[in-house]
C-alpha cells in the first residue's frame, strides 16, 4: 500500500481543510511527523485509519462519529476525510464524512446528517476517476480484502497506539513480552512452533517409511544382481542407511555397467550383420523391381505391334480426310448454287402463276415477244 494524498476538513484539531502530500514527503524514502503535543500528529494517522476503515485506533474511537469533529470548525463546515492511495496496483480515492449535527437551514435548532462514504478508482489509460460505490459495507469489504487486514490487525501492525508504546518503553522484559504478545498476537507463533513440532514428528515417520521402502528396493536389486550386491545391516531410521544402500548400489551398478558394455559389443556386431542383410535385401528388391518393369515394357511393346495394323488404317483415314478437306470449299459453292437455283425456280413458278392463261405456258421467247408487242 502507498499513500499519495490526504485531505482533512474539520477533523480532530484541524478546524479548516489541511492537505498532506505523501508523494512529496516520501520522495527520500522516509519522513518524520514532528511537532509539540496537540499539534495533530496522531490525528493525521487517525485520519488515515478512519478513511480506510471508518473508525480510529484504540481508545480514541467513539461510539458516534460526531466525536471526530473538530471543536475549532465553523458550524457550516462538515467533517470530511479524503485519502488517495494505491493498493494492489489500483489507484483509489476514499472519502468519508461522519454523522454531522448541523444548524437547520430553516428555523432554529440542529439536525443530524447521516454518514457518507465514497469510493472512486482512477483509470490509468484516461486518468479519469470512476465512481465504484457509496455503500459503507461494500467499501469496507473491498478495502479489507485489498489490504488483507482488519482494522484491529492494521492498528496492531501499522499504527501502534501511543499509550501502549509508552508502556512498552517503561516495562521490564517480562512485561514487554506480554505487551508484545497482546499487541502483535504472538500466540500465533506458538501455534507455528507447535505445528513445526508436529511436522518434525510426521517427517521422522516419513523418513522411517522411506528407509523401509529403500531397504525393500535394495533387496529387489540384490535379487536382480544374483546376489552380487551386499546389503548393510541397518534398520529403518538409523543414520547412514541411505549412504550404505547407495554404496552397495554403486558397486552393483559398476558390475551391471560392465555387463552392459559387453552386451553393447554383441549388439553392435548383430546390428552390423543386420545392416549387411538389409543392404542385400534392398539390392534384391531393386533387381526385382527392374525386372518387373522390363517385363511390363516388353508386354506393352508386343501389344503395340499387334495393334500396328489398326494404326495404319487410322492413318490412311486421316490422309483421306485431309484430302477431302481441300475440296470442301468447292462443295460448299456447289451447294450454294443449287440452293440459289431452287430459289430462282420457285420465283419463276410464282411469277407464271400471276400471268394470263395464254402466256402461262409460253416459253421465255414467247414472253419476250408478248412484252415487245
Amino acid at each position: 500500500m502507498r499513500l499519495h494524498r490526504l485531505d482533512i476538513t474539520a477533523f480532530g484539531p484541524f478546524g479548516t481543510t489541511q492537505s498532506v502530500d505523501f508523494d512529496a514527503l516520501s520522495a527520500a524514502g522516509l519522513f518524520l511527523l514532528h511537532g509539540p503535543t496537540g499539534a495533530g500528529k496522531t490525528s493525521v494517522l487517525d485520519a488515515v485509519c478512519y478513511a480506510l476503515y471508518g473508525s480510529v485506533p484504540g481508545a480514541r474511537q467513539g461510539g458516534q462519529g460526531i466525536t471526530l469533529r473538530s471543536d475549532h470548525a465553523a458550524p457550516a463546515t462538515r467533517t470530511s476525510v479524503t485519502l488517495e492511495l494505491t493498493v494492489a496496483g489500483r489507484r483509489l480515492e476514499i472519502t468519508r464524512q461522519p454523522p454531522w449535527e448541523r444548524p437547520k437551514k430553516r428555523g432554529s435548532g440542529t439536525t443530524t446528517d447521516k454518514a457518507q462514504t465514497w469510493l472512486r478508482e482512477r483509470d490509468a489509460a484516461t486518468g479519469a476517476w470512476k465512481d465504484l460505490s457509496r455503500s459503507h459495507q461494500e467499501i469496507g469489504e473491498e478495502i479489507t480484502q485489498l489490504l488483507g487486514m482488519s482494522r484491529e490487525q492494521f492498528c496492531q501492525v501499522v499504527l501502534l497506539p501511543q499509550g501502549d508504546f509508552a508502556r512498552f518503553l517503561r516495562a521490564d522484559a517480562e512485561a514487554r513480552g506480554k505487551l508484545l504478545g497482546r499487541l502483535f498476537d504472538t500466540h500465533r507463533f506458538a501455534e507455528v512452533e507447535k505445528r513445526l513440532a508436529d511436522r518434525r514428528r510426521a517427517t521422522e515417520a516419513r523418513v522411517r517409511e522411506g528407509d523401509a521402502e529403500l531397504l525393500a528396493d535394495a533387496h529387489r536389486m540384490q535379487q536382480a544382481a544374483d546376489g552380487a550386491m551386499e546389503l548393510p545391516e541397518l534398520s529403518p531410521g538409523e543414520p547412514g542407511l541411505a549412504d550404505a544402500v547407495l554404496t552397495a548400489a554403486a558397486v552393483a551398478r559398476s558390475t551391471a555397467r560392465e555387463q552392459l558394455t559387453a552386451a553393447h559389443c554383441r549388439l553392435t556386431t548383430a546390428e552390423s550383420v543386420r545392416a549387411e542383410a538389409g543392404r542385400a535385401l534392398d539390392e534384391a528388391r531393386e533387381r526385382h523391381r527392374l525386372q518387373r518393369r522390363f517385363t511390363e515394357a516388353r508386354e506393352r511393346a508386343e501389344r503395340l505391334r499387334e495393334r500396328s495394323g489398326d494404326h495404319d488404317e487410322d492413318q490412311a483415314r486421316m490422309d483421306r480426310a485431309r484430302k477431302a478437306g481441300t475440296v470442301a470449299p468447292a462443295l460448299e459453292l456447289r451447294d450454294s448454287a443449287d440452293a440459289e437455283q431452287r430459289r430462282a425456280a420457285a420465283a419463276e413458278q410464282r411469277a407464271r402463276a400471276l400471268l394470263p392463261a395464254s402466256l402461262a405456258d409460253a416459253g421465255p421467247e414467247g414472253l419476250a415477244a408478248a412484252e415487245a408487242g
